[in-house]
């Protein structure tokens, strides 16, 4: 499957989760990161929390982790 990977997105805010070390928990905006309403769990679609762990996942597999030293 193919995922909208548009900053502030659910597939880049998962990714974005797992590189800082933060648990998953399903968000987007609808604007870039940090603009816009913030859309959590409760309000987002099947499609997008699934796109939202598909970022997260590939992350924990193939991504970087931020380094805090």
């Amino acid at each position: 499957m193919t995922y909208d990977k548009r900053h502030g997105g659910p597939w880049d805010r998962g990714s974005a989760d797992s590189y800082y070390g933060r648990g998953a928990k399903p968000h987007y905006y609808e604007g870039p990161t940090g603009f816009g309403e913030p859309i959590t769990e409760e309000r987002m679609t099947k499609e997008e929390i699934e796109a939202y762990y598909a970022g997260y996942d590939y992350n924990e597999k193939f991504g970087d982790k931020k380094d805090y030293e």
